[in-house]
């Protein structure tokens, strides 16, 4: 999401876009200056507007005549996107899923967007809110859902689930590798409300730790629930798809993942994107180099120094961009 921490040990009311500077100057590559203040005049997306961190800044750099489309699952976010909406006519907002990113994009009859940006995961705001249900360092239901009127709460899941369903869950998007001893744990705790009971059983089962640990032992564990509850995965892997598609050529694709499950991914599918598919070797290699659509731009870019000095959260940020060619 757009205004990102990494986990729950970072507190405050402020929410920072992470990476901004580099989104920036990757996606919207015609900044306005004095001497021409025009800047971009294509459609752009901002396919998880959060609370509007990116989106606010994209929009400095558009022209009077460019667009910005935002989306986000989190019906939180609309109050937010309404209010920008109403200061910026340039900006408008659907309420969507990664998965659904073609069907808006036809019902607003764009074709060709010039930079999309997908901010992957959890957002601050969603974290900071214990009603929520996404932290494990504040009493709260144990909810986890980014649209709270989709699907199953978590835990309504973890309640229903058996254990070799959750153990399979814990290690698949967790990589948890207490997985088993933990499902076990929460097979035989049931039923669970809290997030606060599933923190300090999982804190419980496990083995006590040797020496200090930087993260939360619940840490792998409500990422797994989280992941799997959202169907962030799934979501993930259509969004990369729908986005690169949704392009012009030229336009770019810009990913924001927060840990290694996402990251690997994004890198597999630019790679995809990116690299001529296997054909048999009679055919000339021209001919193979006209199937490559898309061209990378540089390697995976990390926060500075300065902006890990000024924003701890977002140390596990890692930034892709892709370029489509064809």
């Amino acid at each position: 999401m757009t205004e990102r921490r990494t986990d729950d040990s970072v507190s405050g009311d402020e929410h920072v876009p992470v990476l901004l500077q580099e989104v920036l100057t990757h996606l919207v590559r015609r900044a306005p200056t004095p001497e021409d203040p025009g800047g971009e005049s294509g459609i752009f997306v901002d396919a998880t507007f959060g609370r509007g961190g990116h989106s606010r800044k994209l929009l400095e750099r558009l022209s009077p005549q460019g667009q910005l489309l935002g989306l986000d699952r989190d019906p939180e976010a609309l109050a937010e996107a309404r209010r920008l909406a109403e200061h910026d006519p340039r900006f408008s907002f659907c309420q969507a899923r990664f998965s659904e990113l073609q069907d808006v994009l036809r019902d607003q009859r764009i074709d060709g967007v010039r930079g999309l940006l997908m901010d992957v995961g959890v957002s601050s705001p969603q974290l900071d809110r214990p009603e929520r249900g996404f932290s494990f360092a504040a009493q709260g239901p144990l909810d986890m859902r980014m649209n709270p009127d989709e699907g199953l709460s978590a835990a309504e899941w973890l309640n229903q689930a058996d254990e070799a369903e959750i153990a399979q869950v814990l290690w698949m998007y967790g990589e948890e590798r207490q997985s088993r001893r933990i499902a076990r744990a929460i097979v035989a705790a049931r039923p669970l409300v809290t997030t606060l009971e599933l923190a300090d059983l999982v804190v419980q089962a496990l083995p006590r730790p040797r020496g200090p640990q930087r993260k939360h032992p619940a840490t792998r564990t409500f990422q797994a629930v989280r992941i799997f509850v959202n169907e962030e995965s799934q979501e993930l892997d259509k969004g990369l798809q729908q986005g690169f598609r949704s392009l012009a050529v030229g336009g770019r694709l810009a990913v924001i993942s927060f840990h290694s499950l996402e990251d690997r991914k994004v890198k597999h599918a630019f790679r995809q994107f990116s690299q001529p598919p296997k054909m048999p070797r009679r055919l000339p290699v021209q001919h193979l180099d006209q199937e490559v659509q898309g061209r990378l731009i540089g390697g995976p870019m990390k926060p500075s120094l300065a902006e890990l000095n000024t924003n701890p959260r977002s140390r596990s940020a890692t930034l892709r961009v892709i370029e489509k060619v064809r």
